[in-house]
């Protein structure tokens, strides 16, 4: 059984995948807002600290992060199916690359989390690391995608 997706549903596959990096790129701004509240909690004394220990810090992050963690990967699998769906083959540059990178960079700052639980300062520094590197890279992903769906959109016209 050979099962062809219709045009207009392949055309419209190419815009799953940009949406969600977008809105996972606006999340992760938001997950590195609450990593460095975490941060002036661990760092906070007396009254301040109370109340920073409050706002749950910890708690956001790690779910948030869990959150993006799951639908980063899913996102960067989907937009190389659809890619192949539509076209046969990857293209290889820099934008897969990136995308390739990202996905690896948050595969291992996810996986230091036990570490960084049981208060190991040298993975909590490479999970920041890590994360801010991802954060530049998903900028610059964000603006190569753009790119490509402006190509996109002028080649169905």
């Amino acid at each position: 059984m050979n099962m062809e997706l219709s045009p207009s549903v392949k055309y419209w596959l190419n815009f799953f995948h940009p949406v969600l990096m977008w809105a996972l790129l606006l999340f992760s701004l938001y997950a590195a807002y609450l990593g460095l509240q975490v941060q002036r909690t661990r760092h906070a004394q007396g009254e301040q600290k109370k109340e920073l220990i409050k706002g749950k810090y910890n708690v956001k992050h790690y779910q948030i992060g869990s959150i993006i963690l799951g639908l980063m990967v899913a996102g960067a699998i989907g937009g190389m199916a659809v890619t192949y769906i539509n076209d046969g083959k990857l293209f290889f540059g820099p934008h897969l690359l990136a995308g390739l990178g990202m996905t690896s960079i948050i595969a291992f700052s996810a996986s230091l989390s036990p570490f960084m639980q049981k208060g190991a300062d040298w993975a909590r520094v490479t999970h920041i690391v890590l994360n801010f590197a991802l954060l530049g890279l998903f900028t610059w992903q964000a603006i190569t995608g753009v790119q490509i769906v402006q190509r996109l959109l002028t080649q169905h016209s």
